[in-house]
């Protein structure tokens, strides 16, 4: 066991466990084992249930044909090199302060999703995926109205957060105003929402909690909370539960409003160019 946690001791030897929320061996006994084992049987169930329920509803109606033409493969080619350099700035920072574990965060996770979907082409798959990163993109949000910026004392650092969780919602806006393979379900379709969260939900308590508790090192507060989390104490990830549930849907829900209202605006504003350039 010494062995193989020295063999990966770059990924994670970097981390300061004085700093609260940071992990360590009173931070992962907070919860009893007992304790984790029920809430994770518990949320695995009930996710996997609301997954198997959703799934058959997650359909591709109107959406044809997939391609977006190449009006919009300068944007993507810009947003792909900004979010590229960033991330790889990143990175970077986690190898240099041997805190590389930090990339199994999910805003990390979505960001890597993000670059596939600006280089790959257009797919059924892309459109899968897409839809369903739209219902991650909470954590950024929270992530720029809450951040954690006391780990983050290298030159730049800072920026480099922000940048990336800032181009995190920006993208999607860029994506959707394409149209084709990134076009969002209605308002009234809540397959893909349901689905987005159980699958979020289960990675949390499967391989980020394994990993936590492997490692001792709060991997997006699954061991203990952080230090202005309202509800600290022992119960505080069955708290979680219940307002992130409701924050997910409803962050989703609204950003995917936004994206609609941004589709239409560009919808119409071409139409008006075209019918304009037209009759001239």
């Amino acid at each position: 066991m010494g062995n193989w946690k020295e063999l990966f001791s770059w990924a994670y030897s970097g981390v300061n466990f004085s700093l609260a929320g940071n992990g360590g061996p009173e931070c992962a006994a907070l919860i009893p084992g007992s304790q984790k084992i029920a809430e994770t049987v518990f949320v695995v169930a009930l996710n996997s249930l609301l997954l198997w329920i959703s799934y058959p509803r997650m359909t591709f109606q109107n959406v044809l044909p997939l391609s977006t033409g190449h009006g919009g493969d300068v944007g993507r080619r810009i947003l792909l090199l900004i979010m590229c350099l960033t991330f790889g700035i990143e990175l970077g920072f986690k190898f240099a302060s041997r805190q590389m574990i930090w990339v199994l965060n999910p805003c990390h996770l979505v960001t890597m999703v993000q670059i596939f979907l600006l280089a790959a082409p257009p797919s059924y798959f892309a459109m899968a995926l897409f839809r369903l990163h739209i219902h991650w993109l909470g954590g950024a949000t929270i992530a720029l109205v809450f951040p954690v910026l006391n780990t983050r004392l290298l030159p730049f650092e800072v920026q480099v957060y922000f940048l990336q969780h800032i181009m995190m919602l920006i993208i999607p806006l860029f994506l959707t105003q394409l149209g084709g393979a990134y076009t969002l379900e209605p308002m009234s379709d809540f397959a893909w929402s349901i689905a987005s969260s159980a699958l979020l939900f289960i990675y949390h308590f499967l391989p980020l909690q394994f990993v936590a508790v492997l490692l001792q090192v709060n991997l997006n507060s699954m061991l203990c909370p952080a230090i202005s989390d309202p509800f600290y104490g022992r119960w505080f990830r069955v708290c979680a539960i219940a307002h992130q549930t409701l924050y997910v849907l409803l962050h989703g829900k609204l950003y995917t409003y936004l994206a609609h209202c941004v589709a239409r605006h560009t919808t119409c504003r071409s139409v008006r160019v075209n019918g304009f350039s037209r009759n001239g």
